[in-house]
C-alpha cells in the first residue's frame, strides 16, 4: 500500500485487442514552412483537408517540459499533414508562449504538423484544459498526453492503425524508468504504467467525447477525471482497444521529501468518482472502503478524546495501537524500496500521518460532492 494507495488504484491490461471492458480565443501558430491556417470555426485548413488526429497537450507552468514534449511530436513518423498539435495553457502567460513561439521560430525546414496555442481561461485543471482542446480541433480522433511525456516517433501512428471501425478509443502504452529498489515515490509514479486508462496517453473519437460530454471539470487537479472519462465510455458502450505500440515515456520526475502527504488532496475526487460510477469503482480500483485507514484513525481519534477527557490509561492503550498499526504500515510500505535514509525517514513520517490524512480528505470529498466512502 504505498502513500497515495497508488497499488489499489490501477488494473493490469489485457492481452493485445480490446481493453476490459468556450468562447476561449484560439491562436493559431503554423511552424515555419506551413501555410497559415484558420482558426477551426472558419472550417478547412487553407491548402490542405482536416487532419486526421489533433493531440492536445494540456500544461501548466512547465515550459521546459512542454518544449521537450513538442521536440517528440514534431519528429513523428505519421505524415505532419495528417495531424496538428494544441497546447492548451491552464495559466496563459509569456513563459509558456514563449516556448511555442520559440519552438515554430527556430524551424528551418518545413515539413511539420500545425502548432496551436489555446489560453485557457474559462477554468482551471487538466480536465477543462484538455476539454477547451478537443472542442477546438479540427481532427475527427483526438490524441491526449501530458506536457511531462516523450512520445515515440511512432506514437501517433501506431495509436491511429488500432482506432479501426466500431472502436471509440484506445489506450497505448506508457514507459517509465523506474529502478530496482525505488524509492517510495517512485514506485508510487511508477504505478501509471498499469493504469488501464490515462490521458498521458489515449486516442478517443470526437464523436464519443461529444457523447459523454468529455471531461467533467469538476475533477479540478490531475486525479481521477481520465477514470471518469473510461468509466462514461464504458457505460455508454464503448469500445476501447489497447495499442502497446503506442508508447510515450513518462520520465520521473523529482519529488519534495514526504511528497505523499500533499498528495492525499487528491482522494478528495474519488469521491465524486465513486458517486459517478459506484460498481465500476468497485470492481476497477477498490473493492471495499478503507477499513485499514478507518481504524487507524479511530485509534488515533480515540486516544486524543480520551486523553482530553483525563483517561490517560485508555488514551495510552489506543496510543499504543495506533502506532503498532502505523508502524506495521511503514515496514509493509518499506518492503522492495530504497533503504536510503531519506527514503526511509520518508516511509515513516509518511506512514503515520497518511491514514488520518486520507480520512480527512475523504470527509472534504463528501461535504463537497455528497456522501460516499471510497
Amino acid at each position: 500500500m504505498l502513500a497515495t494507495d497508488t497499488t489499489l488504484f490501477f488494473r493490469h491490461r489485457s492481452e493485445e485487442g480490446t481493453a476490459p471492458s468556450a468562447g476561449t480565443p484560439l491562436i493559431d501558430l503554423p511552424l515555419a514552412g506551413r501555410p497559415d491556417r484558420t482558426p477551426p470555426a472558419a472550417g478547412a485548413r487553407p491548402g490542405l483537408g482536416p487532419p486526421s488526429v489533433s493531440v492536445v497537450v494540456p500544461t501548466y507552468r512547465r515550459p521546459e517540459m512542454l518544449r521537450r514534449c513538442l521536440a517528440a511530436l514534431a519528429a513523428q513518423s505519421l505524415p505532419p499533414e495528417r495531424y496538428e498539435v494544441i497546447v492548451c495553457d491552464d495559466e496563459p502567460g509569456a513563459p509558456t508562449r514563449t516556448v511555442v513561439d520559440g519552438f515554430r521560430a527556430g524551424v528551418e525546414q518545413g515539413g511539420l504538423p500545425g502548432l496551436r496555442y489555446l489560453p485557457v481561461t474559462a477554468t482551471q485543471g487538466p480536465a477543462g484544459a484538455r476539454n477547451a482542446g478537443w472542442r477546438a480541433a479540427l481532427a475527427p480522433v483526438i490524441a491526449f498526453t501530458d506536457d511531462d511525456t516523450i512520445p515515440d516517433p511512432g506514437w501517433l501512428e501506431s495509436g491511429l492503425e488500432s482506432m479501426t471501425s466500431g472502436v471509440a478509443a484506445a489506450t497505448g502504452r506508457i514507459v517509465m524508468p523506474i529502478p530496482d529498489k525505488p524509492s517510495d515515490q517512485q514506485r508510487d509514479a511508477g504505478g501509471l504504467r498499469l493504469a488501464e486508462f490515462a490521458t498521458a496517453n489515449c486516442f478517443v473519437r470526437t464523436d464519443a467525447l461529444e457523447a459523454v460530454g468529455g471531461f467533467d471539470e469538476r475533477f479540478r487537479l490531475a486525479w481521477r477525471e481520465d477514470s471518469d472519462l473510461h468509466f462514461s465510455l464504458i457505460e455508454q458502450g464503448c469500445r476501447i482497444a489497447w495499442a502497446p505500440r503506442a508508447v510515450v515515456h513518462h520520465p520521473l520526475r523529482p519529488a519534495p521529501f514526504a511528497a505523499g502527504l500533499a498528495m492525499q488532496r487528491k482522494v478528495m475526487f474519488d469521491v465524486l468518482l465513486y458517486r459517478k460510477h459506484r460498481g465500476l469503482y468497485r470492481r476497477r480500483i477498490r473493492k471495499h472502503p478503507p477499513w485499514f485507514y478507518l481504524l487507524v484513525t479511530a485509534c488515533l481519534a480515540a486516544a486524543v478524546l480520551a486523553l482530553l477527557s483525563g483517561e490517560a490509561m485508555i488514551a495510552g492503550v489506543c496510543a499504543a495501537l495506533w502506532l503498532a498499526l502505523s508502524l506495521g504500515f511503514f515496514a509493509h510500505r518499506l518492503k522492495g524500496t530504497s533503504l536510503d535514509s531519506r527514503n526511509v525517514a520518508d516511509l515513516l513520517l509518511t506512514s503515520l500521518l497518511i491514514p488520518p490524512l486520507s480520512i480527512f480528505w475523504r470527509m472534504a470529498g463528501i461535504l463537497r460532492f455528497g456522501w460516499g466512502m471510497p
